[in-house]
């Protein structure tokens, strides 16, 4: 499993927090990932809501990292395709997204994201199609 993927420059540019992989029956948990991030005034949009551009890249980063822990320490991959669906605006407060990898194939994965408010209220929905690459 690669934590490699938890410590992009973007993570720290934006203020993303990623959750260390939980681990039970002593092996890390794989395919999954956490990542959240406090909201304010500098994430409006110019309607005054968190931006969905922040919204999408909070759900590429956990997708990304979810997908990344399957991964071994020689292979890569890049995105070919995400979608994002926005249930409800936000003004401020935190977002918490939770991706999982739904299927892992040798060289394309399925990988699901739901992002919540502090309440639990369900603020996004994201899927993105991933391609393992050779080389790392």
């Amino acid at each position: 499993m690669s934590e490699r993927f938890s410590e992009a420059p973007i993570s720290r540019l934006v203020g993303f927090e990623v959750q260390p992989s939980e681990i039970a029956d002593g092996e890390p948990d794989a395919g999954q990932a956490i990542v959240n991030i406090n909201c304010g005034p500098q994430h409006h949009n110019p309607m005054g809501r968190v931006h969905g551009g922040l919204v999408s890249a909070l759900a590429d980063a956990a997708m990304g990292i979810a997908f990344g822990r399957t991964l071994l320490s020689s292979e890569d991959f890049s995105t070919i395709e995400m979608k994002v669906n926005f249930i409800r605006p936000i003004r401020e407060g935190r977002l918490s997204a939770k991706a999982v990898v739904i299927q892992r194939g040798l060289r394309i994965g399925f990988v699901e994201c739901q992002i919540t408010d502090k309440r639990g209220k369900l603020v996004a929905t994201a899927s993105s199609t991933c391609t393992v690459l050779a080389g790392g």
